[in-house]
């Protein structure tokens, strides 16, 4: 039996649905929305698992699933050695999102990275602390700051409103996921000239171990293992 796994609420379950139905396999989920099983239809010998999308990248890597439909930041934010363990199957075409470094808009005189890097140098000098950047991408933003060569920085723990923590005075800027940039604006934060940190968006990731046996359900979507 394979099993797959799909984000249990939300838009992200709607546009898996849709994204298995074009493809000939119906996707619903059993009784209320308080159930985490669904059913499958228009395949033999698979289960339908409903979790949240951050949850998919651990039971993915442990072999509790052999597919699940998550982000790809979440995956190689969560997962070290992620090619290891999990495949990258197809890219899915909805849910982007670019992990981004965003500070206050009144700096007016950081604008790229090497701006941002001089500031975090003399921020310690001028505050006794280190610049705090408020993220729950701890993994993804050090190892790309390090490539860039800024070290002087903290990052601090934010699992929610993440916004919101340079307006508390809990951090000085920030690292996060965003898709339209609406919600940046609305809290007076602008994102620095760069690339993005990582550009994310749903995508059909299996079992490494699986693969073999995923091959012929891949075949009917189109996909190869």
């Amino acid at each position: 039996m394979i099993r797959l796994g799909v984000p249990s609420k939300g838009r992200l379950m709607e546009q898996s649905f849709e994204w298995f139905a074009a493809r000939g396999v119906t996707l619903s989920r059993s009784g209320s929305d308080r159930e985490y099983a669904g059913r499958v239809d228009g395949v033999e010998g698979m289960s339908l698992i409903l979790l949240s999308a951050g949850e998919i990248p651990r039971e993915l890597a442990a072999g509790r699933i052999d597919l699940g439909v998550t982000g790809t930041d979440l995956v190689r934010e969560k997962l070290t050695g992620w090619k290891s363990d999990v495949a990258e199957v197809a890219p899915m075409g909805f849910g982007h999102a670019d992990l981004i470094l965003a500070v206050p808009d009144c700096w007016r005189d950081c604008v790229d990275l090497d701006d941002f890097a001089a500031i975090a140098r003399d921020f310690r000098a001028v505050h006794g602390f280190r610049l705090r950047i408020a993220t729950k991408y701890h993994r993804l933003v050090r190892a790309w700051l390090a490539a860039h060569e800024v070290a002087d920085y903290q990052l601090v723990d934010s699992q929610g409103a993440t916004e919101g923590t340079v307006a508390n005075q809990t951090a000085e800027a920030i690292a996060d996921i965003t898709s339209s940039g609406e919600t940046l604006r609305a809290n007076n934060l602008k994102v620095l000239a760069e690339d993005p940190i990582l550009r994310s968006q749903a995508t059909l990731f299996a079992h490494r171990a699986s693969l073999a046996d995923c091959g012929p359900f891949l075949a009917q979507l189109g996909l190869e293992a």
